[in-house]
């Protein structure tokens, strides 16, 4: 049985324990949390080891970053490049109600909460939060650090780009991209593209306005690592 911290103590990580323990698959060793007022204390029944740098300390023990909500969905990313850990740190954990078809494949770091399904030949990427009842349809592509909430449903080939978050009971159209860094509002109704980096709500969905700040940075990083490291063009 595979040792397991937890990277976070908030709702999200709760639901995380509770998912690790119904797999049996994991000896939950606790939490980390970078609030002091949490260390030492007990959240469930399960304790808060100390900050999340405590990660370090803890080599045998895999990991799974279970932080972010609406307001700051990059949280996820950031924490991931601060710790610096490997990707075979990174445990998968998938509720044993979820249906992951044998086509389909889930990445290091990311969560399957229950009754979620993966009909056929769908690809989640690493640090993917899926809640329950979330239904991914054939060829459907999830990107790192994407967060589908309770309900959502995918269309066949529909993508969602690195960082993307779908709020509660969301609909997307077969065929349909949401932008890297988007949020959809919970009850949206998307029937075509999104840009990255971007709200948007209602049915059929229209943009309201742009993504808050860290999800911005979090995309103007990726553009800025993507760019030629020269003036005069790409490195060759």
């Amino acid at each position: 049985m595979n040792e397991l911290v937890i990277v976070g103590a908030g709702g999200f990580a709760r639901e995380t324990a509770q998912a690790a323990a119904d797999s049996g698959g994991f000896k939950l060793l606790g939490h980390l949390d970078d609030n002091p007022a949490l260390h030492g204390v007990e959240v469930d029944g399960v304790p808060v080891l100390g900050g999340c740098d405590l990660v370090h300390e803890l080599p045998a023990a895999q990991v799974v970053i279970c932080v972010g909500n609406p307001r700051d969905y990059a949280a996820r990313a950031r924490l991931a490049d601060r710790l610096g850990l490997p990707e075979d740190r990174y445990a998968t954990v998938v509720h044993p109600t979820a249906a992951v078809s044998a086509t389909s494949e889930v990445g290091p770091g990311s969560v399957l909460f229950a009754h979620c399904v993966l009909t056929a030949a769908v690809r989640v990427g690493a640090h993917v939060a899926v809640m329950p009842q979330v239904v991914l349809t054939h060829d459907d592509v999830v990107e790192d650090f994407a967060t589908l909430t309770s309900g959502v449903r995918l269309g066949g080939s529909a993508r969602l780009e690195r960082g993307a978050y779908v709020g509660s009971g969301a609909l997307i159209r077969e065929g349909t991209t949401i932008g890297a860094w988007s949020l959809i509002g919970m009850g949206s109704a998307v029937l075509g593209d999104v840009p990255p980096g971007e709200v948007w709500v209602g049915s059929p969905a229209r943009r309201l306005r742009a993504a808050d700040a860290p999800a911005l940075d979090q995309l103007a990083a990726r553009a800025h690592d993507a760019a030629p490291h020269a003036l005069g063009g790409p490195v060759t």
